[in-house]
């Protein structure tokens, strides 16, 4: 994954050092519009009301591709497409749609399998939509040359795969995996940590990630990194557990979606005493919390997006997802899906006249700071900048925070960019 990431984070002028910030919040886009909004079972709050102006979306609808990993043997993740159209539904209610137009998604469910990963790209070609967002998939490899050849701009709030990162007419709102993994790295040096084990779901986008930016990250942090893969959908990950903890690591890191997360989480709160935990948002969806309870307390999470504070874009969250998905858990993964729907609608505010894949791509790259939602203050620029090597990253900051109780707290905003070579 991301094989020019390894030349960025192999340099030596990388600095294995942190910058953590704080930032105020805007809710860009959202109107200055009149007061609190009300429907039978709802009510705006008043700190939110300019967030639901009303502006509706009128005319010709805009097509946009969702492509979501849903219905796959072993990962299926429905929520992230029903936080996605959460988001459509508020934007075109309340937004404006795109330029003014409704927004219409054109759906494919990847299965998390390369073939129908190819036949969800392909459809994207065929039904001409004018952009895609894609929730999360380790096939990005498999899909994203498909759709930008075509000249359709693909976006998505985290990019997980070589082809996202580095692809023209690609953009990430986030920083997506360097980010996560340098931020780990940044947090595993500030705690003092001179030995992690990485428990890593066993997909080769994902693994070949840990590889290429975790070790020489970590190793710039002066610390040794070990990857052990975890298969998805493996009931008692306890042997992989108890061989890692063998060689005796200072904290481990889980990366994977909730059922590496449950297996490894169960048998560390078995096997691993009080060895600190640090996780990605996956770790923390309702089922995980569930399964592995009280054990989950101390354990430091690394997202992309913040859903649980009081910060006024983690509480417009919620209350989209009261409003047009109340059925959908809130915490977990499903923001991933708000977040690149609403963020794509954020950084085409500014979009008049002719919608098509050109006009899109070309307000994307002309987007700047622009408010990430859910991001707790973050924002970004997709003007290929903010990760030297990637020029799909529109931002590198993390959001990072410690599990108390079932809920994330002392979250903060991370920007790990002064250890990025430039």
């Amino acid at each position: 994954m991301i094989e020019s990431a390894r030349r960025v984070f192999s340099s030596p002028r990388s600095r294995a050092s942190a910058a953590l910030m704080s930032t105020a919040v805007l809710l860009a886009g959202c109107g200055d519009g009149g007061g609190a909004v009300t429907s039978d079972s709802t009510a705006i709050p008043t700190a939110l009301a300019s967030a639901f102006p009303g502006s509706k979306a009128t005319g010709t609808p805009v097509r946009i591709g969702l492509i979501t990993n849903e219905g796959g043997a072993s990962t299926s993740q429905p929520e992230n497409r029903e936080a996605a159209d959460a988001a459509r539904k508020y934007a075109n209610d309340n937004l404006g749609g795109i330029a003014g137009r409704p927004i219409k998604f054109v759906v494919c469910k990847t299965k998390e399998e390369p073939a129908t990963a190819r036949d969800c790209a392909n459809q994207m070609v065929e039904q001409k939509v004018d952009a895609v967002v894609l929730t999360s998939s380790a096939m990005g490899d498999s899909m994203v040359p498909i759709v930008t050849q075509a000249g359709i701009p693909w976006t998505s709030a985290v990019a997980a795969s070589n082809a996202e990162a580095t692809s023209t007419d690609s953009f990430s709102w986030t920083g997506g995996f360097p980010a996560t993994m340098t931020s780990m790295a940044a947090y595993a040096k500030e705690k003092g940590y001179k030995k992690v084990a990485a428990f890593v779901i066993d997909a080769p986008a994902v693994v070949g990630g840990v590889e290429a930016i975790g070790k020489p990250v970590f190793v710039k942090a002066g610390i040794g990194l070990q990857i052990v893969a975890i298969a998805a959908g493996t009931p008692d990950a306890s042997p992989q557990v108890s061989a890692a903890l063998g060689n005796k690591p200072d904290a481990v890191a889980v990366i994977g979606e909730s059922t590496v997360c449950t297996s490894v989480l169960q048998a560390m709160g078995t096997l691993g005493g009080d060895t600190p935990r640090m996780t990605v948002q996956s770790c923390v969806a309702p089922e995980v919390l569930d399964a592995v309870g009280a054990g989950m307390d101390g354990t430091q999470v690394f997202s992309g997006f913040d859903t649980a504070s009081d910060d006024i874009e983690a509480q417009l969250y919620r209350q989209v997802m009261k409003r047009y998905s109340p059925d959908t858990p809130t915490q977990g993964y499903a923001a991933v899906g708000y977040q690149g729907v609403l963020g794509l609608v954020r950084a085409l505010h500014g979009l008049t006249g002719e919608v098509t894949p050109k006009t899109i791509a070309t307000a994307l790259r002309s987007a700047k700071n622009v408010v990430l939602p859910a991001g707790h203050g973050s924002t970004f620029t997709c003007d290929s900048s903010a990760v030297p090597g990637l020029k799909a990253a529109c931002s590198a900051q993390l959001i990072t925070g410690t599990v108390s109780g079932g809920k994330l707290e002392k979250v903060r905003v991370i920007d790990p960019s002064p250890l990025f070579a430039r």
